[in-house]
């Protein structure tokens, strides 16, 4: 009898429980929110501006967006974004000041003691707010000063300071619940949270 009844609860549809409000809303209003906020990189050597996520890597958008980082030495050999080989020094030059981007690392805290306090390895640095930026700070660039000038000139989109949440009537996730059946919890059924290394 018991086998019975196990049987029959293994026929039933599991339904995982809602992890957050966020994920269990619809998605479309925070794609929307986040395409019309996103942050927005001034890259001024290059004359270019560049949506990114908040969040996303400085060095991986710059690679993606086919911004050079690099110079000579870094083309050559640079540590692929673990800050061990510091060529990928930019300035920031403006934007939303320090809260433009994550804090600084232990290995930027390191690694650029003797550098000026506005200059960042873009494989450390996390995109947070708008920014503006100055790729290869130590080359030379003519008009280096009038060119951040008239980049700062220009207003940036602050963009947002984290991910949207969107709320959820508690009256609408009951109904969702309902018509998606009965939650692994009505079942009896308990489920693990699977980590890696743990699914098999």
């Amino acid at each position: 009898m018991l086998l019975l009844a196990r049987a029959r609860e293994m026929r039933k549809p599991l339904r995982a429980p809602t992890v957050t409000k966020r994920n269990s809303g619809p998605q479309n209003d925070a794609l929307t929110f986040l395409l019309s906020a996103m942050p927005v990189i001034r890259f001024v050597r290059e004359g270019r501006d560049v949506e990114c996520y908040p969040g996303e890597n400085l060095r991986d958008v710059a690679l993606r967006e086919g911004i050079e980082l690099y110079g000579l030495k870094g083309r050559l050999g640079n540590c692929n974004g673990c800050g061990q080989c510091i060529t990928c020094f930019v300035e920031i030059s403006g934007g939303a000041g320090p809260d433009s981007l994550s804090p600084r690392t232990a290995v930027e805290d390191a690694k650029l003691k003797r550098r000026p306090e506005d200059w960042r390895l873009a494989c450390q640095a996390l995109v947070q707010r708008s920014a503006i930026v100055l790729t290869k700070p130590q080359t030379g660039l003519p008009d280096r000063e009038g060119k951040i000038a008239a980049a700062r000139a220009q207003e940036l989109p602050a963009g947002p300071t984290a991910w949207p949440v969107v709320e959820v009537d508690e009256d609408d996730a009951d109904e969702s619940a309902d018509a998606g059946g009965e939650s692994s919890a009505e079942a009896g059924v308990e489920l693990d949270a699977a980590t890696p290394g743990d699914e098999g």
